[in-house]
């Protein structure tokens, strides 16, 4: 028994230590955070500015327009911010593997997982403060959200659950990419999928096939949970939906990576 508390008390000493080096090197280049804000904002004031009035026709009866779209936008540029954060994710793991630091660190008397948990924490950190730099200038342009403390607090729940399943699934993708731009690349689906789903118009707008899979891919109970924490809108059967996927590819991201990290000394 105390064997094991050891061993358990080492892998969270060591990941500590891997979330620390992940810290100094957000402090040492804060550009990440603004790089994985960026693109979400100016998705958001494009939006809102060029499309909103068109777009949020419909969308608040008579009072509809682009003060209706903004509320209505906003959730899936949230999750815009994960998906690009997790894409940034990939690209320093992918660094890691291929500039042989992941080569040293097998040398060393430290536990395996800690290598990864100190991506994948620093990541939650990391896109956390870049969704409240893209909340803040959501409220400057005028997003009127209705929660309350208690909503508030759920929402970031679900936030932290989606982010450590997407960070999870990029770490096993960056491991699978032979160098950082496939890594890139192979995240930027997951940039699309907030459009493809109900982020940006309805769902029931779509053709019949492309409705279809919006209705069905992830980040439609993502982002209906979310905007009905934020905004009072029905949650229906989202909310269950976006746990059940949250946990399906927390673990096979979490079991994938973990394999590959175990079965391949190199990239």
């Amino acid at each position: 028994m105390s064997t094991v508390s050891s061993i358990v008390s080492n892998a969270f000493a060591d990941s500590a230590t891997m979330l620390r080096r992940q810290l100094r090197h957000m402090l040492r280049y804060p550009t990440l955070i603004l790089t994985a804000a960026g693109v979400p904002v100016v998705f958001l004031l494009l939006f809102v500015y060029v499309l909103g009035g068109i777009l949020g026709t419909g969308l608040g009866g008579p009072s509809g327009g682009r003060d209706a779209y903004v509320n209505y936008v906003v959730p899936g540029v949230i999750l815009m911010t994960v998906a690009t954060a997790a894409q940034g994710t990939a690209i320093s793991v992918a660094i890691d593997m291929t500039e042989g630091i992941v080569a040293r660190f097998r040398t060393m008397a430290i536990a395996r997982v800690s290598v990864l948990t100190g991506h994948v924490l620093g990541s939650l950190l990391q896109t956390l403060l870049s969704i409240a730099a893209v909340i803040g200038v959501a409220l400057l342009v005028g997003f009127e959200p209705t929660a309350d403390f208690g909503e508030w607090l759920g929402a970031v729940s679900v936030l932290v659950m989606i982010i450590l399943a997407l960070t999870w699934l990029s770490v096993a993708l960056a491991m699978v990419a032979k160098s950082v731009a496939a890594a890139s690349n192979m995240l930027t689906p997951l940039m699309v999928l907030p459009m493809m789903g109900s982020g940006f118009v309805p769902t029931d707008s779509m053709p019949a096939g492309l409705r279809w899979f919006a209705e069905y891919q992830p980040f439609t109970p993502f982002i209906e949970t979310l905007r009905g924490l934020l905004m009072g809108t029905p949650i229906g059967h989202s909310a269950i939906l976006a746990i059940a996927w949250c946990a399906v590819i927390t673990l096979g991201g979490y079991l994938w990576a973990k394999k590959l990290y175990n079965r391949e000394p190199t990239q």
